[in-house]
């Protein structure tokens, strides 16, 4: 399977689409997921093309990890997440809908179980949660 320039995470990494950003580095882009399963379930990226895990570099998932583990913190920081759920998935049997490598980084809460997928959330709500997130990372 060939990479697609113009799936939706390419269209936000060229500035095509408007993503609430959390985070970024000269390897990787983090996002507020627009249809979250939690509060302040976020997106990490590549900013270089790749499909997912199945074609990436080792230097890719690195950096991806290491965005994934400073957002996990700053979830538990910032808005007092309980624990963190980690996802990603790859090809369509895999549960992929978005061809390219992506992580959903879920802050999880006691008790809360996650809501259902493709429900979108108030973007009132993401756009202040990314800012709590995107403070706890500056504080740390």
């Amino acid at each position: 399977m060939r990479y697609d320039n113009d799936n939706i995470f390419a269209r936000i990494l060229r500035g095509e689409i408007p993503a609430f950003k959390v985070y970024e580095d000269a390897q990787t882009f983090a996002f507020m997921d627009i249809m979250p399963r939690a509060p302040g379930h976020m997106l990490v990226i590549p900013k270089a093309a790749m499909r997912n895990l199945l074609d990436a570099d080792a230097q890719a998932l690195a950096a991806c990890m290491s965005t994934a583990q400073k957002l996990a913190r700053a979830a538990q920081a910032g808005l007092g997440a309980d624990g963190i759920t980690l996802m990603q998935f790859s090809e369509e049997a895999g549960g992929q809908e978005v061809f390219h490598l992506h992580f959903h980084v879920i802050p999880r809460y006691a008790g809360q179980a996650l809501g259902r997928p493709g429900q979108m959330g108030d973007m009132d709500e993401i756009a202040a949660l990314a800012k709590k997130i995107s403070a706890a990372l500056e504080s740390a």
